[in-house]
């Protein structure tokens, strides 16, 4: 029989709240090859992320990979730790405080953000626990992904669903699917690539860089190719760019088989010889800087770009916790959150508090 987890500390007289998990990736808790192993143990394991055979897989997995990339990848994760821990967790944290402080100043009732990663810690089990302790009885989960992918989005569904499986009393559950197209995201995105033009100068191209996926993923139905195109074509629409003026690329390759294309480290090698010498790069999908943009393009692709003959590489960084890339991301929880309690104008503390009061006197006398 299954156990489900209860609510033994619940108090009638408790005010309701509404709860945000605002969810990413995830990184190793240290830059070490035991903690990376762990970590990819974790992350590769995830059948939304490799789409093959298990016994098969779990043999390649623990057979070949976890013998030998965790030493590679502590190395890599070692030259981009900070005194805070990795970059991703840290900015992360920072985005979360301020998306709760923005969101406070929009809703009336009880609430709470907290972050919550896919692999790793915080996992999405804290987070969620977090939630319940605050007694969120409405719960919108926020992943940081702007563009929807199977690999991404729905693990962060699957990894709630199969906490949620284990309690008792169910919240109200809202998700927000993607945001590839959201008018304050492509705003701000816009917004950061013009700071970067005034900073290094205006380049010969742009180039947006998304991570990769195997291609037969998209042949298979997963629309994140068609979401990249189209946050690269709005965003470059809003600069005024021309068709010559920017490309789409895609990055983090992993495994044999093909992934979608064109691979950005191969446009980067062949650029120069276009007569294409200045080149900046951004990275949407990304919504805080980490390993792959800070390691993979920063350095990585730009050593690549420059022994091919390139003269100048720009990187953008990620939005991170600009301003206008947290108001759009509390302007798209507020909007995802509308016809909850919290949410209405009218919705009064007093008010809420006799009404617990009376709740718990009514629970006293049934003898809950």
């Amino acid at each position: 029989m299954a156990q489900y987890q209860g609510s033994s500390d619940y108090q009638h007289r408790s005010l309701e709240s509404v709860g945000v998990l605002v969810c990413n990736l995830g990184s190793p808790d240290a830059p070490t090859p035991s903690a990376l192993r762990r970590y990819l143990g974790q992350f590769l394991w995830d059948p939304r992320v490799i789409e093959m055979s298990r016994p098969l897989w779990w043999l390649i997995l623990h057979g070949i990979i976890l013998r030998f990339r965790p030493k590679k990848s502590a190395a890599l994760y070692q030259s981009v730790w900070t005194d805070d821990g990795s970059p991703l967790l840290s900015i992360s944290k920072r985005q979360v405080a301020a998306i709760q402080a923005n969101l406070e100043q929009a809703v009336h009732g009880p609430l709470t953000v907290v972050l919550a990663m896919r692999y790793g810690s915080p996992s999405i089990a804290e987070g969620l626990a977090q939630l319940k302790q605050a007694n969120c009885r409405r719960i919108l989960v926020l992943p940081l992904y702007p563009q929807y992918s199977a690999t991404t989005t729905a693990s962060v569904f699957d990894a709630v669903v199969d906490e949620l499986k284990r309690w008792r009393w169910l919240p109200e559950l809202r998700f927000v699917n993607h945001y590839h197209d959201d008018p304050g995201y492509i705003s701000a995105l816009a917004n950061s690539i013009r700071d970067g033009f005034a900073r290094d100068g205006e380049p010969d191209q742009l180039l947006f860089s998304f991570h990769g996926m195997p291609k037969r993923y998209l042949l298979d139905g997963d629309p994140y190719f068609c979401e990249c195109h189209k946050t690269a074509r709005l965003a470059a629409a809003q600069l005024g760019l021309g068709e010559q003026q920017w490309r789409v690329t895609f990055q983090s390759r992993f495994g044999r088989e093909e992934w979608l294309k064109p691979y950005t480290d191969k446009t980067l090698e062949k650029l120069p010889k276009e007569g294409i010498k200045k080149i900046a790069v951004v990275c949407p999908a990304f919504s805080a800087d980490c390993l792959e943009t800070l390691e993979e393009i920063a350095v990585e692709n730009r050593a690549i770009f420059e022994q091919a003959g390139g003269e100048s590489f720009s990187y953008i960084p990620a939005l991170n916790e600009r301003d206008d890339h947290i108001a759009a991301l509390s302007a798209l929880a507020l909007k995802h959150m509308q016809g909850w309690p919290e949410t209405d104008e009218h919705w009064n503390a007093s008010k809420m508090t006799h009404e617990a009061d009376q709740r718990q006197q009514r629970a006293d006398k049934l003898g809950a």
